[in-house]
Order: C-alpha cells, then structure tokens, then sequence
C-alpha cells in the first residue's frame, strides 16, 4: 500500500509539473513577448500593404472579433485607411474596439453630467459628444509620440545603413542590420520591409509600402533617394549620409523652435480650459448660481457664441505657434 501511494504521489507530482509547463508553453506562443512582436509585424504589413504583390496571406486583418461586426465594418468606405491609422499609432485596437471605447466615451460623458453636475438633458447630452474624441485624441497623441520616436531614430538608422553599405552589404542586408540592430519603433518597420523582399515583393514596392506605413517626410526623402539611385546609380552610401546630416539639422532647428512656441502652447491650454473648469467648480459649489445660464432662453445662445469665439481663438493660437521646419 506505502509503494502504491508513493507511485501515485510521484505521478501526481509529474502530472503538476506538466502541467505548468504545458501552461507555460502555451502562454508563451500564444501571449509572449514573441508571439506579440509577430503578430504585430503580421498586422503591420497587413495594414501596409497596397500594392498587388503584396501576398494573400497578409492581405488583410480581422476589423473585429465578431464576424457580423467585421462584414458590417467592411461595407464602410476607406474602413482599411483608418484600420492603417489605428495601426499606426502603435496600439493594438482594431476598429470595432476603438468604435465600442468612443461610444463608451460618449455615454460615460452624459451620465457625468446628468448624475454628477446635474445639467440639463440636452447640455449632458453635449457634454457626452465632446466625450466622443477622447478615444481618437489618445490614438492621435499615440502616433504622434510614435512618430516623433521614429523621427530621432531616423538620422542613425540611416547612418547603419550607409555604414553597412560601405563595408559591402546589399542594400536588403543593410535592411535587415537596421531592423535587427535599431531600438523599437523603427527598427520593427525595417524588419517588416526586409520580410517582404524575402516574401517576393520588389524592392520599390517594399520601400513604398514602408513610406506609406510611416508617412514621415524624412523617410519618404530616404525612400525617394534609394528609388532614384536605383534607377540612375551612384553612391548610395554617400546620399544617406548627407540624408542624415540634413535630418540632424532639421531637428535641432525644430527643437529650439519648439522651446521658443511652448509658452504660447501652454497660454492657449490655459485660455481653452479655464472657462470650462471655473463653470464646472462653479456649478458644484452654488448649482443655483448656474442654473439661470441653462434656464434662461439667451444662456444657451451666450454659451454657443462663447465656445464659437473660443474655437475660433484656439485655432488663430495654434496657426500661430505651428511652424513647420
């Protein structure tokens, strides 16, 4: 009897230990670290991809869990362009995800002002409209974070590539060196345009399908220098040097200009939120006080003009502080 349980108490243990690691296994290919950069790099070129050597298998990316929802986002037009936006901002929401976080967005705003701030039905309901972008600010600050990552890697990517270049490598080695070597975000990008030469698309096809996944004016410049060298010749090694000498210069140019518009920027932040946060405190502390605004049949007319008037402002301010280098 002691030799049967100590044989069941062995299998039990090596049971456990199979267990855990089945468990382990299976997280690892399906929720990894390196099950995520695949599959990301699999939607990535799925998003990418326009021209017609771009392989089936790649063609496209589910919109949404649901195949109802997918055949009813399909009907949308130019659906794929903004499937390529959310994907260009780095995070992983496919459309249905980003449409069901918006409307969530919109209801959480009216509720607020309904449960919390007590305001009309139709003010609520304006407040839960403006609640609406909240979700395409956060994809829109993403990808401009994004970009702007990708923009200062860019002048040493290149470098890589010139320097890869110089001691002998093809142009397609150089790609892989860069994508292997260069930090995230960039170098993911150049992973994916040496995968497609080595899945069969050209090398020009490969290069405008990275321009058009990144749509950063610097590396439209590189792809442009790299399409017209193969075409006409010259020393490609020499041409993305002075690329990212240029690129370098741009941006310390950017940067104190950048540091000169930052007090207007912070000035109209200030000026946009104040009106809004002042009513509200308002409104919390003497709701009486506020309540004429919102009875009153030329209160809404009063805030209607104010928030034109604003708008108007806000625009002017950032037409003024936005200098493009």
């Amino acid at each position: 009897m002691d030799t049967a349980f100590y044989a069941f108490m062995g299998l039990l243990f090596a049971a456990v230990i199979f267990m855990v690691e089945g468990a382990y296994i299976w997280w690892s290919s399906t929720r990894g670290a390196e099950a995520k950069r695949l599959e990301r790099r699999l939607r990535l070129l799925s998003a990418g991809g326009h021209g017609g050597e771009q392989l089936s298998i790649l063609k496209s990316r589910q919109l949404s869990d649901s195949p109802g929802i997918e055949r009813l986002l399909l009907r949308v037009p130019r659906i794929h362009a903004f499937d390529r936006f959310l994907e260009q901002s780095g995070i992983s929401w496919p459309v249905s995800r980003f449409l069901m976080y918006s409307l969530a967005a919109a209801v959480a705003g009216s509720m607020l002002g309904l449960l919390l701030l007590h305001l009309p039905f139709l003010i609520a309901f304006l407040c839960g409209l403006s609640a609406l972008p909240i979700p395409l600010m956060i994809v829109l600050r993403a990808r401009g974070k994004r970009f702007a990552r990708m923009e200062l890697q860019l002048p040493e990517a290149a470098d890589l590539i010139s320097r890869a270049l110089r001691a002998g490598h093809a142009f397609p080695s150089a790609l892989q060196m860069a994508g292997e070597e260069m930090p995230e975000p960039i170098g993911a990008e150049f992973r994916i345009a040496f995968d497609e030469i080595n899945y069969g698309v050209s090398m020009s096809e490969a290069l405008i399908n990275l321009s058009t996944r990144v749509p950063l004016t610097d590396l439209r410049y590189l792809v442009i220098a790299v399409l017209i060298q193969r075409e006409s010749g010259g020393n490609l090694a020499e041409i993305l040097t002075s690329i990212s000498q240029i690129i370098r210069e741009r941006l310390k140019l950017l940067g104190r200009i950048q540091v000169l518009s930052a007090e207007g920027k912070l000035s109209a932040w200030i000026l946009g939120l104040l009106p809004f946060c002042v009513g509200a405190v308002i409104n919390l502390v003497n709701p009486k006080y506020m309540h004429i605004m919102f009875t009153d049949p030329i209160g809404p007319k009063l805030m209607g003009g104010a928030v034109v008037s604003m708008a108007i402002g806000v625009l002017w301010m950032r037409s003024i502080i936005r200098i493009r280098v």
